[in-house]
């Protein structure tokens, strides 16, 4: 049973978070809104945008408000998987080998241009993403909780870029983009000091066992019948006379409408919050861009 009084208490937090952030990142109240909304979700978040319009800056924003770890790792085409999750070494003076543990062992993990790195390094992200923990030799390793990936990717018309397979495009919650800033926001960046000047004066917003407590609070968010045949609705639609959403996406659909509704400050779930978020969640396992998804959402009658 959900303890709306315990919710409420986060409601202050939750403001506070997107009011520092949208002080980082201009005029993408959106998107930032967004991507609370993955954390919050427990769901995996990627970027999708040219070199240079903030991605970084959001992720080391994000990381800093919610007080957890961070780790970011510039994905190369050289790069092997062992980089990305560890390797076991050889100790000469214990005589056996130990665990040295790779980048992936943090609490919020930047993988930046990670379609220019090989399909094989991109896979030894599959099982951490999935599961929360990785297997090296056999043995099992344990992440951090809570553990979130951001991950960027460059457009594919660019040089040396491989296409992310359908598998680990599956387990991204939301697809984002942040796009060009407004005239507007691009002269305050020009006046202001340097983003990581102004995250360095944040104070943290969040620590470990808020976040871990939103994500379980969020299972809790109420989804009535009507929103279930709503989403259900959608799903059908998508499938006609294509590749639709699958059973994993319809479950992704609703875990990001509930964070959705919470963020929203409310402890059920509306259609417009199925709405809010259908694109970012469907648009990347579907092929779908902006419009089309907009379309889908048309043709199927609101509640």
């Amino acid at each position: 049973m959900l303890d709306e009084q315990q919710l409420a208490l986060y409601y202050p937090k939750i403001e506070e978070f997107l009011t520092q952030i949208n002080q980082i990142i201009l005029d993408k109240n959106q998107q930032t809104k967004l991507a609370l909304c993955s954390l919050l979700a427990g769901g995996h978040v990627l970027f999708e945008d040219l070199p240079g319009l903030g991605k970084t800056t959001l992720s080391s924003s994000l990381a800093h408000l919610a007080g957890l770890q961070f780790q970011r790792i510039q994905f190369t085409n050289d790069m092997l998987a062992s980089d990305v999750i560890g390797v076991n070494m050889f100790n000469q003076k214990e005589h056996q080998f130990e665990f040295k543990q790779g980048p992936v062992f943090t609490q919020i993990l930047l993988a930046d241009e990670i379609n220019r790195c090989s399909p094989k390094t991109q896979s030894a992200l599959l099982e951490a993403m999935e599961e929360g923990f990785v297997t090296v030799d056999g043995a099992r390793y344990a992440l951090p909780k809570p553990f979130w990936v951001i991950a960027t990717q460059n457009p594919l018309f660019q040089s040396g870029t491989y296409a992310l397979p359908e598998s680990q495009l599956d387990r991204f919650l939301m697809r984002l983009s942040l796009g060009y800033p407004s005239r507007h926001a691009e002269k305050l960046l020009l006046q202001q000091n340097t983003r990581q000047q102004l995250i360095a004066t944040l104070a943290h917003v969040f620590e470990e066992q808020d976040i871990l407590m939103l994500q379980s609070l969020v299972h809790q968010i109420y989804v009535g019948d009507q929103v279930l045949d709503y989403i259900l609705d959608l799903a059908e639609e998508s499938r006609k006379g294509r590749h639709g959403l699958s059973t994993r996406g319809v479950l992704a659909l609703k875990r990001a409408a509930q964070s959705y509704a919470l963020i929203e400050k409310r402890s059920f779930v509306i259609p417009d919050d199925v709405q809010a978020v259908f694109t970012a969640v469907a648009s990347h396992r579907i092929g779908l861009n902006q419009h089309e998804a907009e379309l889908l959402l048309q043709r199927v009658k609101l509640i």
